[in-house]
């Protein structure tokens, strides 16, 4: 089934069982043209793609999630949201749509620490794309996003004791820091809305908790080995990651080519919407560019 949801909504119509608990996920355009799967990250989910999503879908068969502990995914306590789990549940999604679909070898686009899910999925468990994206890392190289990220992930106990209205408070400020330009009322909403309540608030401590560097070292010790074209795309004015991490991402994998979006923060995707779709949409259109790198702004 094609979802074509209205403009003002965003709904994952179908379910899958992982190893981490039930994941949502929907397709956008026609079976059978080239696929497209695309990655959130934290504190994201598929929401943060809705524009992308839309524009690619005339074209390519576009696939969309949210990782277990994140959006309309399942969210308990427990759950391991860990970099690690995500890689093998994306994993397991490749398997399930491979079966389901016959999905082979899609065009995978990867924001923030879907980033690192998508490197660990290919370089560690054997997933097999047909290139890779990677749009404002988060955890190239060992740096893990604001200060404020940093100090929640450190001290997850205390933060969640805060009452709701401080909670909210909080995960609001947070999100607000990823725009460079400032987010519209009610995408800024529609951002914190998963975190709120019985089960959302201790779901955004827990997934900040269970980040550490292990994760991202295992995947960094392979991205010399990273065989397809990569497109390594970054808002140039991220308040949380800094350019410069673009810079030594790009130089690391090879034949990688590095594209830089003035204007745009952290969240790109809000941030300059029609920008990051052309430069995916000119990516997607390649045939190759193995073997060619660059670094290029507006």
């Amino acid at each position: 089934m094609t979802q074509t949801p209205a403009s003002g909504t965003w709904h994952l119509d179908r379910t899958f069982e992982s190893s981490s608990g039930t994941v949502r996920w929907a397709a956008l355009g026609e079976p059978g043209l080239p696929p497209v799967v695309l990655l959130h990250g934290t504190p994201w989910s598929s929401y943060t793609w809705r524009a992308v999503a839309r524009a690619l879908a005339p074209r390519h068969r576009v696939y969309v999630w949210d990782m277990p502990g994140y959006g309309a995914s399942a969210k308990f306590d427990g759950q391991d949201v860990s970099l690690g789990a995500q890689a093998r549940v994306f994993t397991e999604l490749l398997e399930h749509w491979r079966a389901a679909e016959g999905l082979e070898r899609p065009a995978v686009l990867a924001h923030d620490f879907g980033g690192t899910v998508a490197a660990r999925a290919h370089l560690l468990h054997g997933a097999a794309y047909e290139r890779l994206a990677l749009v404002n890392v988060v955890v190239a190289f060992g740096s893990w996003g604001s200060p404020t990220y940093k100090l929640m992930g450190a001290h997850p106990e205390i933060f969640g004791q805060l009452p709701p209205a401080l909670h909210e408070a909080l995960v609001r400020e947070y999100i607000a820091s990823a725009s460079f330009p400032g987010l519209r009322g009610d995408v800024h909403d529609a951002l914190v809305a998963p975190w709120l309540g019985e089960d959302g608030s201790p779901a955004f401590f827990r997934q900040i908790a269970q980040n550490d560097h292990r994760w991202t070292e295992e995947a960094e010790r392979h991205y010399g080995e990273i065989d397809i074209p990569v497109l390594v795309c970054w808002g140039a004015d991220d308040q949380w990651i800094p350019v410069e991490n673009a810079e030594k991402l790009a130089k690391r994998i090879p034949g990688a080519r590095l594209r830089l979006i003035p204007g745009a923060g952290h969240l790109v995707q809000e941030d300059a919407p029609a920008e990051l779709t052309a430069t995916l949409d000119g990516f997607l259109r390649e045939s190759s560019i193995t073997g060619m790198t660059g670094i290029t702004g507006q």
